[in-house]
């Protein structure tokens, strides 16, 4: 079904292209590209080409949204990741919430994929469950948790209902599998967060079967990192990631 809305102004999707390694950043539940988009141009920066695709029903309004499925929300990602394959040689997944599900999920689907970084990626989220039940259509935004003065994440101010069910079958959908999820893993974790449990990322590097896996604990922001005083931190960490991996797998 198509969008009813425009999309917003800053809510458009970034490419910037570089090297032959390419770097998929994906938004999050009831966010946009918006909340990327410093990472983004960041790694960029470091050379690498970077894709930061829309989720569909994201970006325009809440209504959108509600009538998409996480279905959509992987095609979204899913032609993303294609576009960057398409051009590089190495394509990794850097997601932050919702973003970080789908780029575990896509670890699944693609064990080709270089490695994944994940930002305060939800997988349990028990703090949601007794929304499986709630009966409301609209609930209050859950965008903007950031403990930086004057910064605002480009969300919602409603959260449909109808989405947050879908959300909450596709994380256990991907969590049912964590143990297929084999490629380098840079999980970043804020020790405060009010959206997601900082337990979902030790659920998750408890799980995966990843060999290689780093923690790394972001200090000084809460669940939209990428967009808080840990920003650069999380842009220095995850190049180094990508170069380290990749620099591993090229040597003879």
């Amino acid at each position: 079904m198509a969008e009813k809305y425009p999309v917003l102004q800053d809510a458009v999707p970034f490419f910037f292209e570089g090297s032959d390694i390419g770097v998929l950043v994906q938004h999050g539940f009831t966010g946009t590209p918006q909340s990327m988009r410093f990472l983004g141009e960041s790694l960029a920066e470091a050379g690498f080409t970077v894709y930061g695709p829309r989720l569909k029903g994201h970006g325009t309004h809440y209504e959108d949204m509600e009538m998409t499925t996480y279905e959509d929300w992987i095609a979204s990602a899913e032609e993303g990741y294609r576009k960057l394959q398409n051009s590089c040689r190495q394509v990794f997944v850097v997601g932050l919430s919702m973003g970080g599900t789908i780029a575990l999920h896509l670890a699944q689907q693609h064990p080709e994929i270089g490695g994944i970084m994940l930002i305060n990626a939800a997988i349990r989220v028990e703090n949601f469950e007794a929304l499986r039940n709630e009966t409301a259509r609209y609930l209050d935004a859950i965008g903007s948790d950031i403990k930086a003065p004057g910064v605002a994440e480009l969300a919602y101010d409603k959260t449909p209902v109808a989405s947050v069910k879908e959300f909450l079958i596709f994380k256990d959908l991907v969590a049912s599998r964590l143990s297929s999820v084999t490629c380098p893993a840079l999980v970043l974790v804020s020790r405060e967060d009010h959206v997601v449990p900082p337990a979902d990322s030790n659920y998750i590097l408890e799980h995966i079967g990843s060999q290689l896996k780093e923690k790394v604990v972001l200090e000084n922001s809460y669940h939209v990192a990428t967009l808080d005083n840990d920003k650069e931190l999380i842009a220095r960490q995850c190049a180094a990631f990508i170069n380290e991996i990749y620099q591993s797998k090229v040597k003879p």
